[in-house]
């Protein structure tokens, strides 16, 4: 039986099982929540009783078929909700029903394996949960494509539900988040493809490899600096030529900047290849290209910002993207007091930082004529200003 029924009046009521005694249709009726109204228990029973021997359709009496009738209102399936804490080694498991624990336990974090548990612990999931974290995209993907109702949640709003435990354990907040499930007091995040997946992770190995040459020729020109040896301004071959230039004679500590020197040549080629996938998937790309249009927007800003908004539709406005990376400022109200704040930096930190950068270039650096640094600002009354507004606004008019 796949649902539980509660029966109002047993005139010529309609039965979808078929119990073999007296005994058998009470512990049926306990197990199903059949719950008699105006009429005695006894007769209920009585009724299941007679219908005992019913054991195929061609063997109905009295015209009493298996078709829906005014006897019986049939309920939906058990619903089970399932709450994921997720680890990298291992995941605890918790499954609620009817306001109840039902089960939990641990699997090894691995989707397959814990589609394969949810499906055998709990036949009629209604919701899988689990938060944001590392492996989130990964297990979004791979359970959804296992046929089950995922739902990524912002961890910083099931945090301030699970602080609620009076210890923090694995098993706890996976009670927690199958609770939030169940009451539906959560806010569903929505994860990005593999495609928008691969582009960020491209820009994140390309700036990575940026930051450790800086911090190297940083590195070689302290060491240097300590001996007397300052090292002129300069970038990329002329930097090498000025070490190098700086190093004759000084054969020690020639020893131990050359190896440096040689670290920081290398990591040049793999940034130029990087550098080249960016450039290659904007000229493909039309919302690249006019993205590429604005004034400080080059092919890596351009290509993350359509990576990350992937569909327009996500988002009711325009407004909501500047909130969505975080680049709208916070406020702080409470009876009198009404104060805004700085930025709330939330979301993306890195396409934040590439938009913030390309607002600054448009105010400070650009010299072509854009209504993004010259133009007239609307103020809240509908007047006109021609003072330009902070970074973060300039960067979504």
């Amino acid at each position: 039986m796949n649902g539980s029924y509660s029966i109002r009046h047993v005139q010529q009521p309609t039965v979808h099982c078929r119990p073999h005694s007296r005994r058998a249709a009470m512990r049926l009726m306990h197990e199903h929540d059949v719950i008699a109204g105006a009429v005695a228990t006894k007769a209920v029973a009585a009724t299941f009783g007679a219908l005992a021997g019913w054991l195929s359709p061609d063997r109905m009496k009295n015209g009493l078929t298996m078709d829906p009738g005014p006897g019986i209102e049939r309920r939906t399936a058990m619903e089970q909700y399932i709450g994921l804490d997720v680890s990298m080694k291992d995941t605890a498991i918790s499954i609620r029903q009817d306001g109840k624990r039902m089960w939990r336990g641990k699997c090894a974090s691995d989707p397959q394996l814990l589609a394969a548990v949810i499906r055998k612990r709990a036949p009629y999931a209604r919701r899988v949960v689990f938060e944001t974290g590392p492996l989130s995209v990964w297990f979004y993907h791979a359970l959804t494509a296992e046929g089950l109702p995922v739902i990524c949640i912002d961890a910083r709003h099931a945090k301030a539900a699970l602080d609620m435990a009076a210890n923090k354990t694995e098993a706890n907040d996976a009670d927690g988040l199958a609770h939030l499930a169940e009451v539906g007091f959560y806010r569903e995040v929505r994860v990005k493809g593999f495609d928008s997946m691969l582009i960020r992770t491209l820009i994140t190995a390309r700036r990575q490899l940026l930051k450790m040459r800086l911090q190297i020729s940083n590195q070689i020109r302290g060491l240097m600096k300590t001996f007397g040896l300052v090292v002129p301004k300069g970038a990329g071959s002329v930097f090498e030529r000025n070490v190098h230039g700086l190093l004759q004679g000084e054969a020690k500590l020639a020893r131990i900047v050359v190896p440096m020197l040689r670290a920081w040549s290398d990591i040049r080629y793999p940034i130029a290849e990087l550098s080249k996938q960016p450039a290659a998937m904007a000229r493909e790309d039309q919302h690249c290209r006019l993205l590429m249009s604005v004034p400080g927007v080059g092919t890596v800003t351009a290509t993350a910002f359509a990576a990350a908004v992937e569909d327009p539709a996500n988002f009711r406005n325009s407004r909501a993207v500047g909130a969505w990376v975080g680049l709208t400022p916070r406020r702080y109200q409470s009876g009198e007091v009404d104060n805004d704040g700085h930025i709330s930096r939330r979301g993306d930190n890195q396409l934040r930082g590439l938009l913030y950068e390309a607002a600054a270039v448009i105010l400070n650096r650009s010299t072509n004529t854009s209504t993004l640094r010259t133009g007239r600002w609307s103020s809240k009354n509908g007047s006109a200003s021609n003072e330009p507004p902070w970074p973060w606004r300039a960067s979504w008019q």
